[in-house]
């Protein structure tokens, strides 16, 4: 699987014209390499492929990375001397990964070594993020996973969510209950947001209970062999009022609407009005900020985009989500989100978690 990826990645940098690219993004270096170490950089160019990291992590990255020569880091200069062995005369490198104090040293760096004159840096966006959209049979398996662990988690702690409790007390059952399923990690900073906070999309949990009536949004993930899942459930504890009923019916509405007809070879942009066409309808269309959804894999946020203006395309293997929401200040807010995952032409939905029946 990795020597696939580093040949789709090879084949970019002969369309890009350049003779080899400094990963230094965490997500790019584990979906090339699958190294799970906290520090490093790949240098892979069309003959070899170099995993550098500091004495910390050489033995994990020589078991982990069979297909990458292990340089460990040992100076600052590391790089320029590395690239002074190397025929590289075009360098791409992650521009969007790296700060301006990094790109400065590595440019004063160079300046005192004999690559100086041999090596150009040319900035890069996008090289490997698009690789990572379209997943494999064993990605697809550990998302699966990950969602299941967030299914789970929901249908053991809704039922016992009780007026009175807390936003950050449920947070932290969501999240214990996870861990305890075989979730690594949470995959975000858990959301719960009651009554009028869920009128902010990302409203962080806090001290605020929970009271009778109004809406509770729930927006957590597990993180699971590096794989995340993204759920969010909407409920109301007691009587809903009408506004409740008839936001949370559209908000559904438009999501099983979108899930049902999204096809592949669509944008992102034709699968967002998919739901937001029904929102718009109910007079919501203002209410409804933010994109339909988002790619999902290693990151919780990545291609493809499922959104206004989203031109890509939605092809076969493409994992995403589908979370349309209605916001009303000084009211709360409506949200449901499920992962789906093309295949045949067609979304089919690997979450789980009950959203249709009686959500009170």
């Amino acid at each position: 699987m990795t020597a696939n990826r580093i040949d789709r990645l090879r084949a970019k940098l002969v369309d890009s014209q350049l003779d080899g690219v400094l990963i230094s993004a965490a997500e790019n270096r584990r979906y090339l390499s699958g190294f799970t170490g906290s520090s490093g950089y790949l240098l892979i160019t069309h003959d070899k492929a170099i995993l550098a990291t500091d004495f910390r992590y050489t033995e994990q990255a020589s078991k982990q990375s069979e297909k990458f020569e292990i340089f460990r880091i040992s100076s600052a200069d590391w790089l320029a001397s590395l690239l002074a062995e190397l025929n590289i005369p075009k360098l791409g490198f992650e521009s969007s990964n790296v700060t301006v104090a990094a790109y400065t040293n590595l440019k004063e760096t160079l300046a005192t070594s004999t690559a100086k004159d041999r090596v150009q840096l040319i900035p890069m966006v996008d090289l490997v993020e698009p690789l990572r959209a379209t997943k494999s049979l064993d990605e697809l398996a550990l998302i699966t996973k990950a969602v299941e662990i967030a299914d789970q988690a929901y249908e053991e702690i809704s039922p016992t969510i009780e007026v009175g409790d807390t936003e950050e007390s449920v947070a932290w059952r969501l999240e214990r209950s996870m861990r305890e399923r075989g979730a690594e990690a949470i995959a975000f900073d858990i959301i719960v947001a009651a009554g009028p906070n869920g009128a902010m999309a990302h409203h962080r949990a806090d001290q605020t209970p929970i009271l009778n009536g109004q809406p509770v949004v729930m927006d957590f993930g597990a993180r699971y062999q590096g794989y995340c899942s993204d759920i969010t459930r909407t409920i109301c504890l007691g009587e809903p009022d009408e506004t409740f009923r008839k936001v949370y019916d559209t908000v559904l509405g438009a999501q099983l609407t979108a899930s049902a007809t999204v096809e592949a070879g669509m944008t992102g942009e034709q699968a967002d009005n998919l739901a937001r066409n029904v929102i718009k309808a109910a007079g919501h269309g203002d209410q409804f900020g933010h994109s339909l959804g988002h790619g999902i894999g290693l990151a919780v946020h990545e291609d493809p985009r499922v959104g206004p203006r989203a031109t890509n395309i939605l092809e076969n293997g493409t994992i995403f989500t589908v979370e349309p929401g209605i916001y009303i200040p000084g009211w709360g807010g409506v949200r449901i989100e499920d992962i789906v995952v093309m295949e045949n032409g067609r979304a089919r939905i690997l979450t789980m978690a009950n959203k249709r029946d009686n959500p009170v």
